[in-house]
C-alpha cells in the first residue's frame, strides 16, 4: 500500500494534460534530434565521445540444492549453499572520434532541428486549439 501511495504522484505527473500529450506526442522526434545535438556538441567540446558498455562478471548469491538422498532419508531438506551467478555494471568508456565528422554530423542535426521546428510550430498551434487549457 505504501509502495501505491509513494508512486502516485508519479503516476499524475507522467499523465499530463491532453494539450500536453498531444504537444509531446508530435514533438518527440524534435526532442530526439535536441538530445542528439547536445551530445555532438558535448563531443566537440570534448574531443572524444563518451560511451557506455555493459561489463558482466561473476557473482556469488546464497541459493538451495536438493539435499543428498539416502535409504534412511528419501526426501532429505534442501541444503542452503551459494551458487554462481551474473553480474552486470555500466561504465562509461571514452572513444576517439573524426572531429571533422562529427561536426558535419552537428551542422546536419541543425538543418533537421531547424524544419522540424518549423513543423512542430503548426502542430503545437493545433494542439493547443484542439485542447484548450
Amino acid at each position: 500500500m505504501r509502495r501505491l501511495i509513494l508512486s502516485l504522484p508519479l503516476l499524475l505527473i507522467a499523465c499530463g494534460t491532453p494539450q500536453e500529450q498531444c504537444i509531446a506526442r508530435n514533438t518527440r522526434d524534435l526532442r530526439t534530434v535536441d538530445a542528439l545535438i547536445a551530445e555532438a556538441e558535448g563531443n566537440l567540446a570534448r574531443g572524444y565521445a563518451l560511451v557506455k558498455e555493459e561489463i558482466s562478471f561473476p557473482a556469488f548469491e546464497p541459493c538451495y540444492r536438493p539435499g543428498k538422498a539416502t535409504p534412511d532419508n528419501p526426501q532429505p531438506q534442501p541444503v542452503l549453499t551459494t551458487c554462481r551467478t551474473r553480474s552486470y555494471h555500466t561504465v562509461t568508456k571514452p572513444q576517439a572520434i573524426d572531429l571533422q565528422a562529427e561536426a558535419r554530423k552537428l551542422a546536419q542535426l541543425k538543418e533537421k532541428r531547424a524544419q522540424l521546428a518549423r513543423a512542430a510550430e503548426t502542430v503545437v498551434a493545433q494542439c493547443r486549439a484542439a485542447y484548450p487549457e
